[in-house]
């Protein structure tokens, strides 16, 4: 399937859109738009990585095609907010581009389609499918109710960051459920450890609530999400 020049592609686009284009560039891209020179440098130097990295001298539309695409998508972007929704869709357009390429030139699409659908059929799948939608989402919600109480004791919905508690512990449930999967233990002792490094000696007594109440659901997160992964491996086994 020549795995390889998909990912010499995407180096080459990742090394085009951040080490090698200057911050000036993006911020002169941003006001001036396409009248912007850097707009242009920043597509040369893309396509000629793409053409290094792809080693196929004689497929010389592709680097083509990608100077064209990411010229496009990146004045569509200079019109846009800056933001991450924006950089993120920015970046899955020009990486959707990269896939098309790679899949119209390269891939082997009936030996490809065949495992896709044989794998997408399994029950393999739909156990991992089922294991991290728990963790990302019931899980995190019957967390919440079993902590309800605590969080108003503490004070937790005054002077934090919105909804950032619920975003650590989808990234903590989800780390802890792929370590345990992957049989990696070793990196839940440093997961636990990092993030039970907070402070008793406060003597304030609203920061100790707080403090015991991240640690009760720190607790609560990751033994809930730890036996789910311990089911998942032994069902994955047997």
């Amino acid at each position: 399937m020549e795995l390889g020049i998909l990912l010499r592609l995407l180096m080459a686009h990742l090394l085009g859109d951040f080490l090698f284009q200057p911050q000036s560039w993006v911020k002169a891209k941003e006001s001036k738009k396409e009248k912007a020179p850097q707009m242009y440098y920043h597509v040369l130097v893309v396509t000629i990585l793409t053409y290094l990295f792809l080693w196929d001298w004689g497929k010389w539309y592709i680097p083509l095609i990608v100077m064209v695409t990411h010229l496009v998508i990146d004045i569509w972007k200079s019109y846009r907010s800056n933001n991450f929704i924006y950089f993120l869709f920015d970046q899955l357009l020009h990486l959707a581009v990269i896939l098309l390429i790679w899949i119209a030139v390269y891939f082997n699409c009936q030996l490809t389609t065949a495992w896709v659908i044989k794998y997408l059929s399994s029950s393999h799948f739909w156990i991992l499918v089922l294991s991290y939608y728990l963790v990302i989402g019931p899980l995190g919600i019957a967390i919440g109710k079993a902590t309800e109480k605590w969080q108003k004791e503490a004070g937790m919905n005054a002077g934090g960051l919105s909804k950032a508690g619920m975003w650590i512990g989808r990234c903590e449930r989800v780390l802890i459920l792929t370590f345990i999967i992957s049989n990696q233990y070793t990196a839940l002792g440093f997961l636990m450890a990092a993030k039970s490094i907070l402070r008793f000696g406060d003597k304030d007594d609203r920061e100790q609530k707080k403090t015991e109440y991240i640690l009760v659901g720190t607790l609560i997160s990751f033994s809930s999400a730890a036996i789910i992964g311990v089911i998942v491996n032994y069902i994955l086994k047997n």
